[in-house]
């Protein structure tokens, strides 16, 4: 019957390994650009000293092989297997052996939300691994661990602990002085709300299980807290039987089914369409950017503004931007909002086109906006491009000396901290060099609100600044202005 268990658990696992590494592969990497893991001794303490610091700290380490949709998929995929094994492990549920996915499925829900954080996935994974050892001891060495338990497991795991005490509690209700570690465990909130300095309220629901902090992780309690009342329904004795490989068979494909239909309703595709423009931008998937506008036109803003991008590297803009979906002049160049995701497509525009100041400007607000006051490592390594153009060369030096404390992006800030101050190797630099040479000589005032006279700017101080001419172009064409496009044409055939 094990042997049966694996295999359902395996199948399990590689569902969940598919859908996220073919269906929701850009929210992944939406995840992974949001945070900068650093192995860095002062920024791992910054972490583990709060409350689920360990959790949040494992979390982290997983996101970022967020950067390869397959490589975060597994990751996810394991640790949901895993939770399940656990489950199972911890609640002998007999003929309702389905119910063992329960938990594993409604993670599931809850990391389709882009910004459900995988510490808690690993608070739950940690507590129910704590249960699991748990019912490994006996006597007194369990009443030591227990009391050993309590600040311990809230340090590593974060509220959602009390799945621990909620199941000893059932398992050894009869013995009344168990209850009273909820007690000594509400004591204990009680101090840490007076010496940390995060709102009382965290302590209780959990400080970094969600990026919005003024977000209750619903889902992420409902599946922690429907381990405990697995546990209490089957401790009724009418209704535990045990299993066979028919009964497990029905029960596994019955919430496999339902719990399928739920994640393919709650899937936000069309978010996932959004990231992965953003996604596409970001890498510079220029080619890949137009096979997929040519195929289904975007309809979004993002969209726009990327597909538009892509056409003008590729030299298209200016003659075929009226065959596809336009926004007005905001599909261009859009006013910049104020949050962590819209304003990095634009930014990319803006470097491309040589606005290195306003690049630099957008993305850095960007970063600023990101809700968890995490740092990004997208936003590092243009920071760092940015201000090495613009021959800023420490300020470029800070952003690159953390980005070589990554897993993902030392090799790269190791080769370009090496053109700090070389002036030759920057301007025989393809992407730098180029860039510099389009740059902005002259101050000037400049409002969110892009303008002809900026483009204008542009293209005629370095003529070679293809990417400026199709913008123009793109603008006189989509806000009808026939004198000015006119004139234009006129002085470029000059």
């Amino acid at each position: 019957m094990k042997n049966i268990h694996y295999i359902y658990n395996l199948i399990f696992g590689v569902a969940v390994i598919l859908f996220f590494g073919l269906a929701y592969p850009h929210h992944l990497h939406y995840q992974e650009q949001f945070q900068l893991f650093l192995f860095d001794s002062n920024y791992v303490w910054d972490i583990v000293k709060l409350p689920g610091g360990i959790s949040d700290l494992l979390g982290r380490f997983c996101t970022q092989f967020f950067l390869y949709a397959w490589g975060g998929a597994f990751i996810i995929g394991l640790l949901l297997s895993i939770i399940q094994l656990l489950t199972l492990h911890l609640v002998n549920l007999g003929r309702f052996y389905g119910l063992s996915y329960v938990p594993s499925c409604l993670l599931m829900l809850f990391l389709l939300d882009e910004n459900a954080l995988l510490g808690g996935v690993w608070a739950v994974l940690i507590t129910l691994l704590a249960s699991w050892g748990f019912d490994k001891t006996s006597g007194r060495l369990r009443d030591v661990l227990l009391v050993v338990a309590i600040p311990v497991l809230y340090w590593m795991a974060g509220p959602i602990c009390i799945i621990f005490f909620l199941l000893q509690a059932l398992r050894f209700k009869s013995q009344k002085w168990y209850y009273g570690v909820f007690v000594l465990l509400a004591i204990m909130l009680v101090i840490l709300a007076y010496y940390i300095s995060v709102p009382a309220s965290h302590l209780w629901y959990g400080i970094h299980y969600h990026r919005y902090p003024t977000e209750f992780p619903t889902l992420l309690w409902i599946a922690a807290l429907s381990i405990f009342f697995l546990a209490l329904l089957m401790s009724i004795p009418k209704l535990f039987t045990p299993s066979s490989i028919p009964s497990t068979l029905i029960s596994f494909v019955i919430v496999a089914v339902c719990m399928g239909c739920f994640v393919w309703k709650n899937a936000n595709f069309k978010a996932e369409k959004v990231m992965g423009y953003d996604f596409m931008a970001r890498h510079q998937q220029w080619n890949r950017i137009i096979e997929t506008i040519n195929e289904e036109k975007p309809n979004n803003q993002i969209g726009v503004t990327v597909q538009n991008l892509a056409l003008a590297m590729r030299g298209m803009l200016a003659e075929h931007g009226g065959e596809y979906r336009q926004n007005g002049i905001a599909g261009l160049l859009p006013d910049v909002d104020r949050d962590a995701t819209s304003p990095l497509p634009t930014a990319e525009a803006f470097y491309q086109l040589g606005m290195i100041n306003v690049a630099q400007r957008t993305v850095f607000e960007a970063q600023e906006a990101i809700l968890d006051f995490q740092k990004s490592a997208r936003c590092y390594k243009r920071l760092a491009q940015t201000n090495l153009i613009n021959g800023d060369y420490e300020v470029a030096r800070k952003y690159l000396s953390a980005l070589q404390k990554t897993l993902f992006y030392s090799d790269w800030a190791n080769e370009t901290i090496s053109l700090l101050g070389d002036e030759k190797a920057i301007a025989n630099h393809p992407e730098y060099g180029h860039l510099r040479k389009c740059a902005y000589n002259d101050d000037f005032y400049f409002s969110d609100h892009v303008t002809p006279e900026m483009l204008e700017s542009l293209y005629y101080k370095n003529r070679d600044n293809r990417l400026a001419y199709e913008y123009l172009i793109a603008y006189y064409m989509l806000t009808g202005d026939r004198d000015r496009y006119a004139k234009f044409v006129q002085t470029t055939k000059k």
